[in-house]
């Protein structure tokens, strides 16, 4: 028994000492490697991954839950940030196919000559972004100076540049163009270019899919614009009542300096207010007197209805709010809530201001148009009460400015 066990303490000793030996080689084989190979190399490329992944799912947040509310030229921005912060480039651009036009054509550019941004347009197959729309593959120049293909420009430098096709299922739709800022032969190795082309890969979907979304709210709002005009069609006296409070709607967001976006619904809701009054029968929109109680309150529901007709659409969601409560009082005693004050949104602020003049200045089957001095003070009477008074202000201060071309020829348009 006590030969086997110095045995088994010889066996021990022996698998040390061929695992010390095939440790020390490899240790010495791995002294070897080239940095490229090293284990070095991998904590960098898995922090990129992961920054590659919190980019992705910043995108897909902005262009999914934010569909209708950002541009495809905004969201182009929001990708050239992500990649150049990705691949530490200073400048690039992203080119987008434009239909009507026939040619890419950049909506979003950084660092330096932005100017070009206006000015630079390429046909398929033109100058390297152009090759990479056509081919649908990547194209990578170490010295943009020297290649043919390489639009120059007097400010450029010899940078690496890539060109990253932005495809959806293998149909280029755009490229994105990057610059970096040395002369790096590892500026786009394999694993960058790998990893651009994942982020082009989303970036393109969304922008395909924003596209779509505008594609489908033009489609809406033409549809719905048809019946605001279908509501003005049934009373003479309200013709072009729509497209008169849209435009007015849109310089009074411009002199609120309102953001873009609100500005569009504040326009729409405008447009739309009174589209519930396709629901209200016609005996009561015409009746040339004075409505009765009961007729009133039919005549109340016309915001309600608007309400249920455009809030089905995601995109006029808050337009659906604005028409709902555009007849709110500022002092609360309006229809169809009793809001109050700051309470009533914005915009359906707005659209009271803008629908009471209009309607003050226009014919109606009870009377005739009101003197444009009377309006006025009819307007400033109702500040504080029925409504905003900064609104009124503003509204009056447009009104001033407003050109005699222009108050001749909405009379014209009356008559």
């Amino acid at each position: 028994m006590v030969w086997a066990f110095w045995l088994l303490v010889l066996i021990c000793f022996g698998l040390i000492a061929v695992l010390g030996w095939a440790l020390q080689k490899l240790y010495a084989r791995q002294a070897r490697l080239p940095p490229a190979e090293a284990p070095g190399r991998f904590p960098e490329g898995w922090e990129k991954l992961d920054e590659l992944l919190s980019m992705l799912l910043a995108l897909q947040e902005q262009g999914v839950s934010h569909s209708g509310a950002v541009s495809r030229e905004d969201f182009s921005k929001a990708v050239l940030e992500s990649s150049c912060r990705l691949m530490k480039c200073r400048r690039g651009s992203v080119m987008l196919w434009d239909e009507d036009d026939g040619c890419l054509r950049i909506v979003a550019a950084q660092g330096p000559g932005p100017e070009r941004a206006q000015t630079l347009f390429l046909k398929p197959g033109e100058g390297v972004a152009g090759k990479a729309f056509e081919t649908g593959q990547p194209i990578f120049i170490k010295d943009p100076q020297k290649d043919p293909r390489y639009i120059k420009n007097e400010d450029d430098e010899s940078e690496p540049f890539i060109a990253i096709p932005l495809l959806v299922k293998s149909k280029p739709i755009g490229v994105l163009n990057l610059h970096h800022a040395t002369a790096s032969p590892v500026a786009f190795s394999d694993y960058n270019v790998k990893f651009l082309n994942i982020l082009a890969g989303e970036a393109a979907v969304m922008l395909h899919n924003l596209e779509l979304f505008e594609r489908l709210e033009t489609f809406y709002l033409e549809m719905v614009k048809t019946l605001a005009r279908a509501v003005d069609s049934k009373d003479a006296y309200t013709h072009d009542h729509s497209d008169r409070a849209s435009l007015k709607a849109r310089r009074l967001a411009a002199e609120l300096q309102l953001p873009e976006q609100t500005a569009r619904y504040v326009e729409y809701a405008a447009l739309l207010h009174d589209i519930g009054k396709i629901g209200i029968d016609e005996a009561i929109l015409l009746k040339p007197g004075k409505l009765t109680p009961e007729e009133y309150e039919v005549m109340k529901k016309h915001p309600i209805i608007g309400h249920q007709i455009l809030a089905p659409v995601k995109f006029l969601g808050p337009v659906a709010q604005m028409v709902l409560y555009h007849q709110e009082w500022y002092n609360g005693q309006g229809y169809p809530e009793g809001l109050k004050g700051e309470a009533i949104p914005l915009g359906a602020r707005i659209v009271a201001v803008i629908d009471a003049w209009d309607a003050m200045t226009s014919d109606r089957p009870y009377r005739k148009a009101l003197g444009r001095d009377i309006a006025i003070s009819e307007l400033r009477k109702g500040a504080g009460t029925q409504f905003d008074p900064k609104i009124v202000e503003a509204f009056l201060k447009l009104e001033r400015e407003w050109s005699p071309q222009e108050h001749a020829a909405a009379s014209a348009r009356k008559h």
